[in-house]
């Protein structure tokens, strides 16, 4: 009895807690579950109702009554806003949206800093609701209780509109068969509108009633989406009570787990997270999938058939005189081509499914193995590939001869980024799994590094191989789970294994400092025997250094068989796992080449710095190297490293000329990209975008393309 006396109240916080999370995420699972977008501003709409009603707030029943009908009016427009700037986005999948989403939050977090300042708001309610009651012997906040009848009576009412109302009718068929709902005379664009002008009422309702238990403050919107999207996995997209009693765990996890368990609560949320987005890609969505119908039969009959059937048309195609036969139509051509392609590559050669040649090379006869280039001087598109490479090595000479200290150190941090952003190319480009999670091993390497130097291992290389070795240990453990996943699934998990990282950064004070981070460590020095390096130029270089070895053997790699593998993995995985190929091997082999490549990343950020914070890798910098991915086009890696020095520049130095708007420029940037920048840099240039170690046409989106065009193992789209 007196354990239950001790967290009775704490028990009663996170029902309220809970509450107001299923309140924020119930809309975000409409805006997700039934109009298709992940809204990752969907915090900034909570954050736009709690200001609001925090400013009308004056102790009143009619102010309280007046800010719930502002905020939610306010956050209502901003979701109908909302459904209006991703309408262009409807056919580039998930990863736009949440890149276009992320970049309005920061506008949106901004602005509202600008109208209400930095502090966090005093919230005055009613004096009737002011006060405590008596509950069960403990005195308790009455608005609370309030609040949780208020939440039961939404929880209730909403269930009754989806499900018993021809609005939830619509709405419910706006999500499974838009075509049927247009064919009843109703516009899906306004259910779509609609729906996302309801889910930013919600949040904007929740933001008012929330402010006195999560306050309007800076860090308010990241908090609420980040529990959101925890509530959301765990209940699910279907119903709205698994959603509430998903939110009433996440609540009990946030206070009474904190209560009983302070150790434990920070890690819980998110590897549960992890845990049931795993278990949902094993269980329910095949690890072969890339879209509908793209995958093999699992008859084993049906499969024999359809070999037998592909090596019969290929050879009818090799026979003379059908060059100028008529293509069979559809998927059978598809799938005959993409298995040619898959048998021809072997143990990692790479054949073209249309027996087109590369670009630059001389045509081959049909079964040559020979190449028309033995013996001759690289040609004019080697040049032209291989130009771009030249050029931004010339300018990266010679900034420190053209910039002061400052500028000299942001490039160096900028080149560190370029690294992360690298490795997400790898993942996100290649292997086909957008990612927002390589800021886990950026981590590791980063506070290995300083830990070495800590300890007195200040030796340059042997602290970018350890830290290396440290990031791929960590990826290779947790690669098993990422691999199997798809799509927004592999975001999410990704998202989790971040956040945990996070966690643990936190906590782990010993090692990584906690929130103080880790500062006053030795410097780095380039070689044993040399000297500590302290002047921005030598970190530069030696920053300088270490890229171009890290970037020049990436592109090795990607150029050679193995990354050609890998590239058929994401084009046509399916095919390629019934011609034989251990497709999880080559994925997991890309995750940890990845993770090493981020722990050099992390390591270089730790030495050009010469301090480490959390915020060095958190959620944000995840945010960042994705953006600088798609800046450069999701498989070029000289985009990548661009558009990370474009991020440090505008966030660090264009910032640093309007002081306190360092997010309301990055988050135009988001947004510019995603509108104006389709298919990144290299997609400016046409053609096979020379030097960048890439194939053409990739996919733009983090969804995997669906089976439309036959893919071959180069990478390469038949038209």
């Amino acid at each position: 009895m007196d354990l239950l006396d001790a967290h009775l109240v704490p028990a009663v916080d996170g029902v309220a807690f809970g509450l107001l999370l299923f309140v924020v995420a119930a809309g975000l699972s409409l805006a997700f579950g039934t109009a298709g977008v992940l809204n990752l501003s969907h915090g900034t709409l909570y954050a736009i109702g709690a200001y609001t009603g925090a400013e009308l707030s004056d102790g009143t029943w009619g102010g309280l009554a007046l800010g719930l009908a502002a905020g939610t009016a306010a956050a209502c427009v901003a979701g109908a806003g909302l459904s209006a700037a991703t309408a262009p986005l409807a056919r580039r999948g998930h990863l736009a949206q949440a890149l276009l989403t992320f970049g309005l939050a920061l506008i949106g977090g901004d602005l509202l800093i600008q109208l209400f300042g930095a502090d966090e708001l005093p919230v005055r309610v009613p004096e009737a609701l002011d006060s405590s009651v008596t509950l069960l012997g403990h005195r308790y906040p009455a608005y609370r209780l309030c609040f949780i009848v208020m939440a039961v009576l939404l929880a209730a009412g909403g269930t009754w509109v989806l499900t018993r109302t021809r609005m939830g009718a619509a709405v419910r068929a706006a999500a499974d068969d838009p075509q049927m709902l247009a064919a009843t005379g109703r516009n899906p664009r306004a259910v779509h509108t609609g729906v996302l002008a309801a889910a930013g009422a919600l949040a904007g309702a929740a933001g008012v009633l929330g402010a006195p238990i999560i306050g309007p403050g800076p860090g308010t919107s990241e908090n609420v989406l980040m529990l959101s999207l925890v509530v959301v996995v765990l209940g699910g997209l279907r119903s709205l009570w698994a959603t509430f009693f998903a939110a009433i765990a996440v609540g009990e996890v946030q206070t009474l787990g904190v209560s009983l368990a302070p150790d434990l609560a920070p890690y819980l949320l998110f590897a549960a997270m992890a845990a049931v987005l795993v278990l949902r890609s094993r269980f329910a969505e095949p690890a072969t999938a890339h879209g509908p119908g793209d995958g093999p039969a699992t008859d084993p009959v049906a499969r024999l058939r359809s070999h037998l059937a592909g090596r019969l048309r290929r050879r009818t195609r090799g026979t003379p005189g059908t060059a100028g036969a008529p293509k069979t139509s559809g998927a059978a051509e598809a799938s005959g081509a993409g298995a040619s392609a898959a048998e021809a590559s072997g143990a990692g050669r790479t054949a073209e499914a249309t027996g087109a040649d590369r670009p630059g090379t001389a045509p081959r006869e049909h079964g040559s193995r020979v190449p028309a280039r033995i013996g001759r001087l690289p040609g004019g598109a080697a040049w032209r590939q291989a130009a771009p490479l030249l050029v931004l090595l010339v300018v990266l000479v010679s900034l420190p001869a053209l910039l002061d200290a400052y500028s000299i150190s942001l490039a160096g941090s900028a080149l560190a980024l370029g690294l992360l952003a690298v490795s997400v190319t790898i993942l996100t480009g290649y292997a086909g799994l957008p990612t927002l999670g390589q800021t886990a091993p950026f981590a590791v390497g980063a506070y290995a590094t300083a830990n070495l130097a800590d300890a007195g291992w200040t030796v340059g290389p042997v602290q970018i191989v350890l830290s290396a070795f440290a990031a791929a240990v960590l990826s290779a453990v947790v690669g098993p789970a990422v691999i199997r996943a798809r799509g927004t699934t592999v975001l999410m998990i990704t998202l989790a294994v971040g956040e945990l990282t996070g966690a643990v950064v936190n906590q782990l004070k010993s090692v990584t400092g906690g929130a103080d981070g880790l500062v006053g460590f030795p410097a780095t020095r380039a070689l044993w025997g040399g000297a500590e390096m302290l002047e921005e130029s030598q970190l530069y270089n030696y920053a300088l250094v270490v890229a171009v070895v890290a970037v020049s053997v990436t592109l090795l790699v990607l150029r050679s068989p193995a990354g050609k593998l890998l590239t058929g993995t994401r084009g046509a995985e399916a095919r390629m796992r019934a011609s034989g190929h251990p497709v999880g091997r080559y994925l997991l082999v890309a995750h940890i080449c990845a993770g090493a490549l981020a722990g050099v990343g992390g390591s270089l950020m730790v030495t050009v710095q010469q301090y480490l914070s959390p915020a060095d890798v958190g959620f944000e910098i995840a945010a960042f190297a994705l953006l600088a991915v798609v800046i450069g086009g999701t498989t070029s890696v000289i985009g990548a490293l661009l558009g990370a020095g474009l991020i440090v520049a505008t966030r660090d130095w264009v910032a640093g000329s309007w002081p306190g708007h360092g997010p309301l420029l990055l988050g135009v940037l988001f947004v510019a990209t995603v509108y104006l920048l389709p298919r990144g840099l290299a997609g400016l240039r046409g053609g096979s975008g020379g030097g960048s170690g890439r194939p053409p046409e990739a996919p733009a989106t983090g969804d995997r393309p669906s089976p439309a065009p036959a893919t071959n193992l180069a990478g390469k789209v038949s038209p």
